[in-house]
């Protein structure tokens, strides 16, 4: 949380929305550590100080993170918020199409502790702009969001944690193709680096408009990119 409060506070320029990546608060394949972060002080706590990070940069905030699961205590969800610029928590998308692929060398079987959610959810930053909200591997299924265009969405939320094998296939092709098939500007925010459970994540953070041009990339590494959108 300190190193996202860094960030935020690092860009030179105003901004009216803030995306994280997924998993942005915890990304770990320990079950033991996801246990512990999502009892309820826990959670308390990650939300007090993302509620505080939309207050202080007065933006809108979409931050991902585990979040419990009162259906099936044994399993987590995997979850973005979006904080107001008050400070609110306004809605929350579960993540509904999970990872479970192999992939040869990798295997990732995302349902085995995620619980799927099963609703799109969108929300309005003023009347022109109205967002849908999606998750990593939601990318590959193009129904999410020809949903969220046939109800007026401008704009595609697209937190992820795409590893490098898929990443360099698949990612930029996949953003391009969901902001030009439906005309919307997609932010897409990835995790990069090597990370302890042994997976390594693309990174390639980008904004897109709806003729598919990348406005801004950051490769890899960690830092913050920023577009001004036009309606």
């Amino acid at each position: 949380m300190a190193r996202i409060e860094e960030l935020a506070a690092s860009c030179p320029h105003s901004y009216d929305l803030l995306l994280l990546p997924e998993n942005a608060c915890l990304l770990s394949s320990s079950e033991d550590i996801k246990a512990q972060v999502v009892q309820p002080a826990y959670i308390r706590n990650i939300h007090q100080r993302l509620s505080n990070l939309a207050k202080q940069r007065r933006c809108w905030l979409i931050a991902g993170l585990p979040a419990p699961d009162p259906q099936q205590p044994d399993k987590f969800r995997n979850q973005s918020a979006v904080f107001s610029p008050e400070g609110k928590l306004t809605v929350c998308y579960n993540k509904i199409h999970l990872f479970d692929v192999n992939l040869g060398s990798e295997s990732w079987q995302e349902s085995a502790h995620i619980h799927a959610g099963t609703t799109p959810v969108s929300f309005t930053i003023d009347p022109h702009w109205h967002i849908g909200l999606s998750i990593c591997y939601d990318l590959r299924f193009p129904e999410l969001y020809r949903y969220y265009q046939q109800n007026g969405c401008h704009i595609f939320s697209i937190p992820a944690a795409f590893t490098v094998p898929t990443g360099k296939a698949h990612w930029e092709t996949l953003l391009r193709a969901r902001a030009i098939e439906n005309q919307a500007y997609v932010l897409a925010a990835g995790q990069w680096g090597r990370h302890p459970d042994g997976r390594e994540t693309y990174g390639h953070s980008m904004i897109i408009d709806p003729w598919g041009e990348v406005l801004a990339q950051l490769p890899d590494g960690e830092g913050v990119i920023q577009a001004t959108l036009s309606s």
